[in-house]
């Protein structure tokens, strides 16, 4: 796969807690990019932040680590991303999602 030097970086922040289906919803979202042919997911755990809700969630407080900022990064054309977000939309109940223009500077994976 080759992407375009012109690319598209989407973000999304969600909770840790964060459910779809039982499963971890940052672990959804990456197999649901995955299974669209998308360029790449990384899944980052922030160490504090808050939301729309101004809830202050941290790893400083062991009663509040339980549900840390989560952020999904996934790279592709934007064309690409925004058929994505419609499939993931309705499924993120509580978080923001972010498109951004993204330079690629290289795309490339160690052949076998």
């Amino acid at each position: 796969m080759t992407l375009s030097e012109d690319g598209s970086l989407l973000r999304i922040f969600i909770g840790e807690s964060d459910k779809h289906e039982g499963k971890p919803l940052y672990e959804w979202i990456v197999l649901q990019a995955r299974a669209r042919g998308l360029a790449g997911a990384t899944v980052l755990r922030g160490m504090m932040g808050f939301g729309a809700n101004t809830r202050i969630r941290t790893a400083k407080f062991e009663s509040l680590s339980s549900d840390l900022p989560i952020v999904v990064e996934i790279v592709d054309s934007r064309e690409k991303l925004e058929s994505f977000l419609k499939v993931i939309d309705s499924t993120i109940t509580d978080g923001l999602a972010t498109l951004e223009k993204a330079q690629i500077h290289f795309y490339r994976s160690r052949k076998s």
